[in-house]
């Protein structure tokens, strides 16, 4: 009955370690747990968001970008538009130049008898007095008058200073100082006049026809070694 005792005795405590043993082991496990999902939780939402950081990052920089090419664009367009409009400005400036050079040439030709000349016979090649003769490609020199037109030879008339104005133009003599030496019929609305320099090393016949509204146009002159008067 002793040893009954005893026996039972044992196995309880046996029964009683082994239970303390399962509970130690159950309470380390929970602890186990406990710091994996504590731990292995807390990762997962900084690296949640350590992304989230990122992805918002990664949008800030698209938007720089985006802002960065959008003025990039602009820049390029108003670029391209002051060269546009510089071009436009610096066409429209040659063109003025090209005009305002066409009109001092046309006018410092009207000035100087800057015309091209083509040789041509004297009207009287028996002329001694007769070194060159030419025709061009001159103008009419313009007129005040109005209205049928009748040649009037009286010094100081309006076709006298129209005469002599068209002279010089194809001369290239001084109008101002140029002597008039003859003005005479030529035929029906047609001239001539033979013009000297102030010092008569130059003289000239020059031949003119009236162009209605428009004045007396040269039609030939003929350089001469001398002042030839008619008789």
């Amino acid at each position: 009955m002793g040893d009954s005792r005893l026996n039972k005795h044992e196995k309880r405590r046996k029964n009683t370690k082994i239970i303390s043993i399962l509970l130690v082991a159950a309470g380390f496990l929970v602890l186990v747990l406990l710091a994996i999902w504590f731990f292995g939780g807390g990762g997962e939402e900084e690296n949640q968001t350590a992304d989230e950081t990122d992805e918002s990052s990664d949008i800030t920089i698209n938007d720089d970008d985006d802002e960065e090419n959008t003025e990039n664009t602009e820049e390029e367009n108003t670029s391209q538009d002051t060269e546009q409009a510089e071009e436009e400005s610096a066409n429209n400036d040659s063109e003025t130049e090209e005009n305002t050079d066409e009109s001092e040439e046309n006018q410092e030709q009207e000035e100087n008898g800057d015309y091209e000349n083509i040789q041509t016979e004297p009207a009287d090649p028996s002329g001694e007095a007769v070194t060159d003769a030419y025709t061009g490609n001159w103008p009419p020199v313009g007129t005040e008058q109005e209205g049928p037109h009748t040649t009037d030879y009286t010094d100081g008339s309006q076709d006298r200073i129209e005469i002599a104005r068209a002279a010089a133009m194809v001369t290239g003599l001084d109008q101002e100082s140029m002597i008039t030496n003859w003005v005479g019929n030529d035929g029906e609305q047609q001239v001539f006049t033979v013009v000297s320099s102030a010092d008569y090393s130059e003289t000239y016949r020059v031949y003119l026809s009236w162009v209605d509204g428009e004045g007396w146009q040269p039609t030939k002159v003929e350089e001469l070694s001398e002042v030839v008067i008619p008789e």
